[in-house]
């Protein structure tokens, strides 16, 4: 769906309201289907073992919502740098903060609507700042004939010089200095300190993160891995180690050992060609109860909407939902081929077929919670305002005549171009300004944060900040919405979003669902609740 034609009403209803209830319906559905499930009193109160440890200005027990981005890059990483960003992790979290900072095609851009609570740097581990190490005169990088074409002047050679660098990455013909791992590792030690000096506890959260950015022939298995605080691995484990998740999980549970706690976020499950959500692993042998658990240990989330699409749904897979269509992603990441296989790469089939799996294995390997996240290239976290939008990838994309939403050239109207003049690719002709990622949380601290996001009570939105809540329970008092304690009594006698509702035979589910719109955006049309059995 391109953002110039879409109808306003979509934008502002259907990622927060029916994403939001989805996050509390997937799971409640799971349960209601024989879920082994805790008591509502252990869902209603934090994990000792995350609880923040002296309470900060704005405490709340009954939690707020807070909006941040976990999917943010900079100039370390390649595909931002190439594309003439120089702006540093430093500067991402000052952009998130509401200040100003400048864009790679020479203009000056702002938050527009207020600061974000939380941010997470997540830059590509892969090769990690190697093409910035080539732009530094005083680099043995920038010497090499292979870097040349990479610091052109010159935007069409450098497109070239990076699909060069791109295949030499898979062919590895990569010169060796580009895997120089003290590259990695001072660029690391960026990515920590910048966190460490912007965290403000009680005002605006940094988390310590990178991206895992693995992809099978193409398919896209990419995840974020977010830490809970500043005790992290020396190196990131990255696909360059292995493109297998299953390795990366291994990974995850061994810093668990160690006492270095992270949970990896996967997105653009809609460009996986169906395999981010498959009944087999990436080795073809069908997955079991310890696959199950492993993912589920590490990998609690999905971010299920970002600039380059939503992967909620497919008309394909819900043809009765006449909101199924909202920001699809028509062609893979970095490619103009059509995406052709749905099943396995869009969350609302994957809860259902979780439960399925739960039924058969014992466990349920998806069995996730959402969040939505922009995956900037511009270090400009919660940059999702579409009056204000500037896309993905610093000046590759950065004026409305590249990515198709104005005439080229000066032009007043489209009517003599043709296709392939509407975007340099016409993918971005379909990208968008979103998302965001809501919590619930006593407040904002990396404790509290990151115990919303391993709890699972957390929420969608493709930018407007619209709060969206979801408790289930069989025993809500029949005053429950007229007393002035209704969210206190929802924790009681109820399961949060995230949470799980133990099988209850012969009894029927209630519901809350609340919803309040963003101030600056919409008004809110409708709640749209979805079951899948």
């Amino acid at each position: 769906m391109k953002t110039r034609n879409r109808p306003a009403v979509v934008r502002y209803v259907i990622p927060a309201a029916v994403v939001g209830v989805l996050v509390g319906g997937g799971a409640i559905a799971q349960a209601l289907r024989g879920e082994p499930a805790a008591s509502a009193a252990d869902h209603a109160k934090p994990a000792a073992a995350t609880a923040p440890t002296a309470r900060l200005p704005g405490h709340n027990p009954d939690r707020n919502a807070y909006f941040g981005d976990l999917h943010v890059h900079t100039s370390i990483s390649n595909d931002a740098y190439i594309f003439n960003v120089r702006r540093t992790p430093d500067d991402a979290y000052r952009f998130g903060r509401g200040e100003t900072i400048g864009h790679a095609s020479g203009y000056l851009v702002r938050l527009a609507g207020g600061p974000l609570d939380f941010v997470a740097v997540t830059d590509h581990a892969e090769y990690m700042s190697a093409i910035r190490e080539a732009g530094n005169p005083d680099s043995p990088l920038s010497k090499l004939e292979f870097s040349k074409g990479l610091m052109s002047p010159n935007p069409d050679d450098i497109q070239k010089a990076f699909n060069a660098f791109n295949r030499a990455r898979r062919d590895g013909t990569l010169p060796k200095e580009y895997g120089d791992p003290s590259i990695v590792s001072r660029a690391w030690r960026e990515v920590q300190d910048a966190a460490a000096r912007n965290n403000q506890p009680g005002r605006f959260t940094t988390l310590v993160g990178y991206e895992y950015t693995a992809a099978s022939t193409g398919r896209n298995l990419h995840r974020n891995v977010i830490f809970r605080g500043s005790n992290v691995p020396a190196m990131p484990y990255s696909a360059s180690d292995s493109a297998d998740p299953e390795n990366l999980w291994r990974t995850m549970d061994g810093w668990r050992a160690k006492g270095i706690e992270a949970l990896a976020i996967p997105h653009n499950s809609n460009g996986s060609d169906g395999i981010m959500f498959d009944s087999v692993r990436l080795n073809g042998q069908p997955i079991d109860k310890a696959y199950a658990e492993m993912r589920m240990r590490n990998e609690p989330l999905v971010e299920m909407t970002q600039i380059k699409g939503t992967s909620d749904t497919h008309p394909s897979l819900s043809p009765n939902d006449e909101w199924a269509n909202f920001e699809i992603m028509e062609s893979y990441i970095g490619s103009s081929t059509k995406v052709t296989k749905f099943a396995g790469g869009y969350v609302r089939r994957a809860l259902q077929d979780g439960i399925i799996l739960r039924e058969k294995l014992g466990a349920n390997p998806f069995k996730f919670g959402f969040i939505g996240s922009s995956d900037t290239h511009n270090a400009a976290p919660g940059s999702v305002e579409e009056p204000n939008y500037f896309s993905k990838t610093g000046r590759r994309d950065g004026l409305p005549e590249l990515r198709g939403s104005a005439p080229p050239g000066g032009a007043r109207d489209w009517s003599a171009l043709t296709g392939e003049q509407l975007a340099n690719p016409p993918v971005f002709q379909t990208w968008g300004a979103s998302g965001l990622a809501g919590v619930w949380a006593e407040e904002n601290s990396r404790d509290a944060i990151y115990a919303a996001l391993r709890r699972k009570e957390t929420f969608a939105t493709s930018g407007p900040r619209i709060k969206v809540r979801f408790f289930a329970s069989y025993d809500f008092p029949a005053d429950l919405m007229t007393r002035p304690d209704t969210v206190r009594q929802a924790y009681a006698r109820g399961v949060p979003m995230g949470g799980d509702l133990l099988a209850a035979r012969g009894k029927a589910p209630q519901f809350l669902v609340w919803a309040v719109r963003d101030p600056r955006a919409g008004y809110l049309q409708r709640a749209q609740v979805v079951k899948g059995w």
